[in-house]
């Protein structure tokens, strides 16, 4: 039995709404990279070009809107593709930065941000945008984000640089990079170059395994940790996700919807936080017991989620630059 006042809600998480909603609002992508499920997802048998409607987009909106109360952090548009191929992604964004009363935020690979895109996503006053590259050589980025080419999307990072710097918006530019074999030699002149460049913030993510999705990587971690003792995942109580088929799911990074666990057209996002099912799973975290939640019984990844005041977490950068951007 884990510290129930450590693996709790406190420090801004709370027990009557998520902190952060993430919106997974598309299974369709433009690149195959390596460190992620997409090229297997999409020859599955769970893949199916969905795109979350608009409509549930607008009643998350609202709820946040209505019944948060200030608990909902911000809300992160992402997603098991590329958020910005979906035909409504602006729209959607849009919609939650001018009725949501919170922070949002996009995280993007980058490389359909023409200029035409770019000026319809700043057109949105967007919060916070958060750019995927992976690598400082275009020969390393091509290993890695395959399909992509890195001249084209620097570019195009480099011109939303300009642009918000140029007209003096409150739009904070992220630029991160999750390390891994073939770039960790990298880290330094990656930092260096977009510090100089003007980004925000330059993030260092560490590789998960997309909840064993990447076999390679799971296995890596599983045999890593296999002597720690593990402890909760921070995500029961922290976020929720919205996925593409418009179900609440406890797991960010579930790409065969075994983590999904309500029908949103059926629920609201309050209720379902407040629900047995996610009382009994925080619970089976604390006991360290996934006799019945084998999902996250089989997870290596518990040990990349940090817990508040612990270094590094995500929720910290969005708060740093919250007040600056709103």
């Amino acid at each position: 039995m884990h510290d129930t006042e450590k693996y709790t809600f406190r420090d801004g998480l709370s027990s009557e709404f998520p902190s952060q909603l993430i919106l997974d609002i598309t299974e369709v992508c433009n690149l195959a990279c390596v460190h992620c499920p997409q090229p297997v997802f999409k020859k599955s048998q769970y893949y199916a070009k969905r795109y979350l409607s608009t409509e549930l987009n607008e009643k998350m909106v609202q709820e946040v809107r209505d019944e948060a109360e200030g608990h909902c952090k911000y809300i992160r548009y992402t997603s098991n593709g590329e958020p910005l191929v979906h035909p409504d992604g602006y729209k959607m964004i849009k919609y939650a930065v001018d009725n949501s009363n919170t922070f949002v935020c996009l995280t993007t690979n980058g490389t359909i941000m023409n200029e035409k895109k770019t000026r319809q996503l700043l057109d949105s006053g967007i919060h916070m945008i958060d750019i995927s590259l992976d690598a400082f050589l275009p020969e390393t980025y091509s290993k890695i984000r395959v399909g992509g080419d890195l001249e084209k999307t620097r570019d195009n990072v480099l011109r939303l640089l300009d642009w918000v710097q140029r007209d003096n918006l409150n739009t904070k530019v992220l630029v991160s990079f999750v390390e891994q074999p073939e770039n960790t030699e990298e880290i330094k002149d990656f930092k260096e170059y977009w510090t100089e460049q003007g980004a925000t913030k330059v993030l260092i993510r560490r590789l998960h395994s997309a909840a064993g999705a990447v076999e390679n990587i799971a296995k890596q971690m599983h045999h890593d940790f296999k002597d720690e003792e593990r402890y909760p995942c921070l995500y029961p109580w922290e976020r929720l996700t919205l996925d593409a088929k418009g179900h609440l799911s406890f797991c960010p990074t579930d790409w065969k919807y075994k983590a999904t666990f309500a029908d949103y057209r059926e629920t609201t996002i309050k209720e379902a936080w407040q629900g047995e099912f996610l009382r009994e799973l925080r619970s089976a975290h604390v006991r360290n017991n996934f006799s019945c939640h084998k999902f996250c019984g089989q997870c290596p990844d518990w040990k990349q989620t940090r817990w508040p005041g612990e270094g590094g977490r995500y929720a910290n950068v969005v708060e740093d630059l919250k007040g600056e951007a709103l």
